[in-house]
């Protein structure tokens, strides 16, 4: 399909559900979209969070609504939301937002509306085949018994921990510390260094102990399994006397947070119907991952990669724009 044509066949579609909707509105019930204002969505670094403004702001479209898409930095758009620079922030990680979350909620001008869906996970993982060569997998306690087998010359007989980039923290350090293993954390250069090295593994079936995350489009196509550490808890990172080692902090694994939505307070007063509906909105590790793939291992373009999940999952979203329109 031609850009033209493909941009053409949306617009119809989306003037053809706003309409539909608007008819089946209730007698007395407010119409979309109830301001043409460009409702803004920011967009920051990475790429699954492009995906989640796009399937979002398309979604909007679709019901006729003007979406304009920001670019803002992750920090500097909870700022630009009490004014309305940014109307929505859809894929803010609990993990690494900083202090600035609570000052924007504290000023009334800023609002979460809810989870979005992603499961996000910071932790230690392995390609599956791994289990075999080291068994006790996924347990924590056997990685001592196999450290030799991720050794390299630099670190043997201690085995290689292939961890973030520095700059991105150094708590690996301390917890391999702090639960006695005898591996060496080795900090990766970039993200694309370590998607480098998980694929030279994968494609050699060689053992490998990273430091990864999800969503990510790696785990579309390969299967990394997770390191079961002592779980986290209150106190694990600050209170020595927490865990297995009393002498110690980060003896535990790394915290699961979570994933919020965000807009600016008065999204509910000038567009309800759309603030409804980004309360409705969510997205998952599942749908985000291969989109991601699409994206960034085959060169597709990502407005296109969102037209196709939003014409191929109508039924996801047509009950979240209907509740919105009551």
């Amino acid at each position: 399909m031609s850009d033209i044509l493909h941009k053409a066949t949306v617009g119809a579609i989306g003037v053809g559900l706003a309409a539909a909707l608007s008819m089946a509105t209730p007698a007395g019930a407010g119409t979309v979209p109830e301001s043409t204002d460009p409702i803004k969505i920011a967009i920051n670094e990475w790429t699954g969070q492009h995906i989640t403004a796009h399937v979002a702001g398309e979604i909007l479209k679709r019901m006729g609504y003007n979406v304009e898409y920001v670019t803002a930095g992750y920090y500097p758009q909870l700022t630009a939301m009490e004014d309305n620079s940014v109307t929505a922030a859809l894929e803010i990680w609990s993990s690494n937002i900083g202090e600035g979350y609570g000052k924007a909620l504290a000023t009334g001008n800023v609002e979460e509306i809810g989870d979005l869906g992603l499961v996000p996970v910071e932790t230690w993982m392995y390609p599956a085949y791994v289990e075999e060569m080291c068994p006790g997998l996924p347990n924590w306690e056997a990685l001592n018994a196999c450290a030799e087998i991720f050794a390299t010359p630099e670190t043997f007989p201690k085995g290689r921990f292939l961890d973030y980039p520095a700059d991105w923290g150094t708590t690996n350090v301390d917890r391999i510390a702090a639960l006695g293993l005898n591996f060496v954390s080795v900090p990766a250069g970039s993200e694309g260094a370590l998607v480098a090295e998980i694929k030279s593994a994968v494609a050699r079936q060689e053992p490998l102990l990273i430091q990864f995350w999800k969503p990510h489009w790696v785990h579309a196509n390969i299967d990394m399994k997770i390191v079961a550490l002592p779980a986290y808890a209150e106190g694990c990172y600050d209170d020595p006397s927490w865990g297995l080692n009393p002498d110690a902090t980060y003896d535990c694994d790394w915290e699961r947070g979570y994933i919020k939505k965000m807009i600016w307070s008065g999204m509910k007063d000038k567009w309800p119907a759309a603030y409804r509906l980004l309360q409705n909105y969510t997205l998952t590790n599942e749908d985000q991952n291969p989109m991601m793939k699409a994206i960034d291992v085959d060169s597709e373009d990502l407005v296109e990669v969102v037209s196709e999940w939003v014409d191929a999952n109508e039924a996801r979203w047509r009950p979240w724009v209907e509740d919105a329109m009551k």
